[in-house]
């Protein structure tokens, strides 16, 4: 499940100017959008006052604070992704490493997808971990619900064969027991 030559370790591979990976976002909300118009009004406000204060560009600040804003943005909304770092369940991150499995639970009942992970023996989850109670339904300590709007397991399949390491596979948990994704 990794690259061309099937060992884990490669450096990232980037397509089109963007590191590769697999990302699942919340929605937007009225609350986020509200945060992100408010960085940028503070940062403009900075800018403004800079320009005043110190008679220098406006836009320098705004240039440089740009890339920081987005980032944060992003940050914010990720609800699920795997890139050349590890696996990151919302704030946490989880060293390839350290992963073994990604379990999918998709009921069709639920308007949400539960993706969590399996540790290898002997590893801990780091710390600041919000550890999830067992349920039949996800029976890994470490998961995430996803919009199913915004999950596709194709995708996530496709894209962790070629950019996970070798060792990670992809399960689904079902009532009946777990099968491998296909």
């Amino acid at each position: 499940m990794s690259q061309a030559d099937g060992t884990s370790g490669l450096p990232p591979t980037r397509r089109g100017g963007r590191w590769e990976r697999y990302r699942v976002t919340h929605p937007f909300s009225a609350r986020d959008l509200a945060l992100l118009w408010g960085a940028i009004a503070g940062v403009l406000a900075v800018a403004l006052l800079l320009g005043w204060a110190l008679d220098m560009k406006g836009g320098v600040v705004l240039v440089a604070a740009a890339p920081f804003i987005v980032s944060w943005f992003e940050k914010r909304r990720t609800v699920f992704q795997f890139d050349a770092a590890g696996a990151r369940f919302g704030e946490v991150l989880l060293p390839w490493s350290d992963v073994t499995q990604f379990v999918v639970s998709t009921s069709p009942a639920e308007e949400y997808a539960l993706i969590g992970a399996r540790l290898r023996p002997g590893a801990s989850l780091p710390h600041g971990a919000p550890v999830a109670p067992w349920t039949e339904a996800m029976p890994v300590p470490i998961h995430v619900a996803v919009p199913r709007s915004r999950f596709d397991l194709t995708k996530m399949t496709a894209k962790a064969r070629k950019y996970a390491p070798s060792h990670v596979r992809i399960v689904l948990a079902e009532p009946s027991g777990e099968r491998p994704a296909v």
